[in-house]
């Protein structure tokens, strides 16, 4: 199983603690820039920011420096194999209403819980549904899980939206143009939301939903 963002760099943290060297020495002994693997050079601009990755010159020459196989390197990143991968779970309040993220765009409050998936990756959130705006399809308690990488949205997908004033919305496309989308209810109780463009931070599609 490829190995995701996250034990990508736990393995080279690991590897520079092994050969007792930091980060930045563990560059510098590969012949990089000695800050190619600082903790801020993980991450790109954007909200949620984009994961940066190593790329595979930078790795083979650590490994060739570090006298270090790829299967090596893999052992490093993995934990055991019983052990479940999990992603974060998030509480909202309404699916339709809003739900809260910090500025990164990440969960933020107290007492996470954490759903289990088989194949994690760092653009995938999980998400509970405590409202009735999108029932019957999702009903209080369902668990749906959203990839913030799943940009191509058509109309007739169920979406979460990210909007720029801090809401957070489990809809459904019912329309989009280049100005706007239109994010539709399940729930007849509910009437559509004509949402501008410029207004969204992220819209992703639900990849599945556990009921």
């Amino acid at each position: 199983m490829p190995l995701s963002h996250t034990q990508l760099w736990k393995a080279l943290d690991q590897l520079a603690r092994r050969e007792g060297l930091s980060a930045s020495g563990l560059a510098r002994r590969a012949g990089l820039d000695p800050t190619a693997f600082n903790p801020s050079k993980r991450f790109g601009p954007g909200d949620p920011p984009r994961p940066r990755w190593p790329s595979t010159e930078s790795l083979t020459r650590v490994l060739e420096a570090c006298g270090v196989s790829l299967a090596d390197f893999a052992a490093l990143a993995r934990d055991a194999p019983d052990r479940p991968a999990v992603i974060p779970l998030l509480g909202m309040a309404q699916a339709g209403q809003e739900g809260f993220f910090d500025d990164a765009g990440l969960p933020t409050g107290e007492g996470w819980e954490q759903t289990e998936l088989p194949r994690p990756r760092d653009s995938l959130l999980s998400l509970r549904i405590t409202g009735d705006s999108m029932a019957p399809v999702y009903r209080e308690g369902d668990k749906v899980i959203v990839d913030r990488e799943a940009t191509d949205v058509r109309k007739g997908d169920r979406v979460v939206v990210r909007s720029t004033g801090g809401e957070t919305m489990a809809k459904q496309v019912a329309a989009l143009s280049a100005r706007s989308v239109t994010l539709a209810s399940i729930n007849p109780a509910y009437p559509p939301r004509v949402v501008s463009r410029k207004d969204i931070l992220w819209m992703a599609r639900i990849l599945w939903v556990s009921q």
